[in-house]
């Protein structure tokens, strides 16, 4: 593949006698916004930190713009910007001496947008961080990701603590840093947050990749959700191919479609003079489910 900046294939990680990675795949071209997906346990942190450089790999490949992240950790390190999902802070310190560390540890002298992070994040520069909340620690870290142009952003749940008003702040400086040609990596458990921002989607389970793809593509390979209200004759669905899942209560249809039969299910169902009718593709929460049945109990994420 050409053009990855992220290039992992079977990454495998131990930490004694645990495997938390397993053969992991992980690729995410330039410029994309790329959402990393699993419950806790899953190996996405561990990924990340294998990504960063803070820890080093058991076997198989890990290159960040083609180079090694444990061995080009510092020279790495000054073009991406990292937020993580708990923010550790110095106390005595004020969030903003904490922001302009931050961003001359990656080798920024100005950061042009700096004091419009801090307005549109609502975060008091002056306070010391011992006084902030958890939801205020991960502003000073979001504000030094954008306040400057990075060729990276790793993002692992960025929002953990910030209220909807500052999530939706949140996503539209992710799309602004996509838009000048930012590569986004993004894990996060909100999955509303990932269909929105995200072009691809990778979704790991017990330490492997189980589904990987650009969004739109992985949609178009599964089954869209049909609701209509009819007078009657909805029996007649059942005998469709393609048409699965089929419940009638009443006037009151549900089923779910392949994207193949599409045109003549609706066909069919037009005739059967609907009062209502919608066909939903399918959302990530379905795409992400279909991979964890409910006997898949999350776990804390500890390596």
């Amino acid at each position: 593949m050409t053009d990855l900046v992220i290039d992992v294939e079977d990454l495998v990680k131990h930490y004694g006698a645990t495997r938390a990675l397993d053969g992991l795949d992980l690729h995410v071209e330039a410029g994309v916004i790329a959402g990393f997906l699993g419950p806790n346990g899953a190996g996405k942190s561990t990924t990340i930190r294998v990504l960063l450089g803070l820890h080093r790999a058991t076997s198989g490949r890990a290159r960040l713009f083609g180079r090694d992240p444990f061995a080009d950790a510092v020279d790495l390190h000054r073009r991406l910007a990292y937020v993580p999902g708990d923010v550790a802070l110095w106390p005595r310190l004020t969030g903003g001496e904490i922001v302009d560390l931050l961003l001359g540890m990656r080798g920024v002298k100005a950061a042009p947008r700096r004091d419009e992070m801090l307005e549109r994040f609502e975060l008091d520069p002056t306070r010391r961080a011992g006084t902030y909340s958890k939801g205020n620690r991960q502003k000073v870290a979001l504000v030094a990701a954008f306040a400057a142009d990075t060729d990276l952003l790793v993002l692992d749940e960025p929002t953990s603590g910030l209220d909807p008003l500052m999530e939706a702040e949140f996503q539209r400086c992710t799309q602004e840093a996509a838009d000048r040609g930012t590569t986004v990596l993004l894990s996060s458990h909100i999955l509303a947050e990932v269909q929105q921002l995200c072009d691809t989607v990778t979704i790991v389970r017990a330490g492997r990749t189980v589904l990987a793809g650009r969004l739109d593509e992985l949609r178009s390979v599964t089954r869209s959700r049909l609701v209509a209200t009819v007078a009657s004759g909805a029996e007649r669905l059942d005998a469709l191919d393609g048409v699965h899942d089929l419940e009638v209560d009443g006037s009151h249809v549900t089923c779910t479609i392949d994207d193949a039969a599409t045109a003549e299910v609706v066909a069919v169902v037009a005739e059967l003079r609907p009062s209502s009718l919608t066909v939903e593709p399918p959302s990530l929460e379905e795409l992400f489910l279909r991979q964890y049945g409910p006997a898949d109990s999350a776990v804390d994420e500890s390596a």
